[in-house]
C-alpha cells in the first residue's frame, strides 16, 4: 500500500472520450454519463483502504449531486492479475454490498485512467456540462474517521457547481493507493 496524491490538473482540462463497461458487460461512453450539470467521475477500487474507507460517502454524495443534476460515474483501473479484489466478479459483489447505483466501470487497459493522469485510489474528477473540469481533488479532510470531517470540499465543489458558481479553486489533492499499472 504505497500512499500517493493526486497530481495537480489544470481546471478547464477537457474530460476525454471513453467507452468502457461495467463488471456485466454493458457498455457506457462518457459523454452519456453526464446529468444536466455535470458529472463526477472518481478513479477508484475495492480493495485500498483508502477508497474503501470513503466509498460510503461517495455513494451518499452521489445521491445528493445526482438531486441538483450532476450524475456520477466510478472507473477501476486495478484490472491487474497480482490484485484479484479489484477484478471485475468482486467489482459486481462490491455494487451489491455497497449499494453502488451508478455505474462502476472496468478500465482494464488502463487507458481512461492514464489519459485523466490518475495517480491514486480515489483520484477525483469533476466536470461541468460543457466537460471541462472545475474540480480536482479530495472528498473531505479527514479520509480515516468520517466523524472528524470539518470540510466537506467536493460536496461544497458539487453544491457551486449545480448552482452555477465559481468552484473553489483551494483544491487538496486526493490521496490513496497507487494505481496498480500493468
Amino acid at each position: 500500500m504505497a500512499l500517493i496524491e493526486s497530481t495537480r490538473i489544470a481546471l478547464g482540462t477537457e474530460m476525454p472520450d471513453f467507452k468502457l463497461n461495467d463488471p456485466d458487460g454493458t457498455a457506457f461512453e462518457g459523454r452519456s454519463l453526464y446529468g444536466e450539470k455535470g458529472l463526477l467521475l472518481v478513479v477508484t477500487c475495492n480493495h485500498c483502504p483508502y477508497a474503501v474507507a470513503v466509498w460510503p460517502r461517495l455513494i451518499r454524495l452521489a445521491k445528493h449531486a445526482q438531486s441538483l443534476g450532476i450524475e456520477t460515474a466510478a472507473v477501476n483501473p486495478n484490472i491487474h492479475p497480482d490484485y484479484p479484489d479489484d477484478a471485475p466478479p468482486k467489482m459486481k459483489e462490491k455494487i451489491e454490498e455497497w449499494g453502488i447505483d451508478f455505474p462502476y466501470l472496468v478500465d482494464e487497459d488502463q487507458d481512461l485512467a492514464k489519459r485523466l493522469k490518475a495517480q491514486c485510489t480515489p483520484d477525483i474528477y469533476l466536470f461541468d456540462k460543457d466537460r471541462k473540469l472545475a474540480y480536482h481533488g479530495r472528498i473531505d479532510d479527514n479520509w480515516k474517521e468520517e466523524a472528524r470531517v470539518t470540510r466537506q470540499e467536493l460536496k461544497t465543489a458539487v453544491e457551486a457547481l449545480a448552482a452555477g458558481a465559481s468552484v473553489p479553486a483551494d483544491q487538496k489533492p486526493s490521496m490513496g493507493c497507487s494505481i496498480k499499472w500493468q
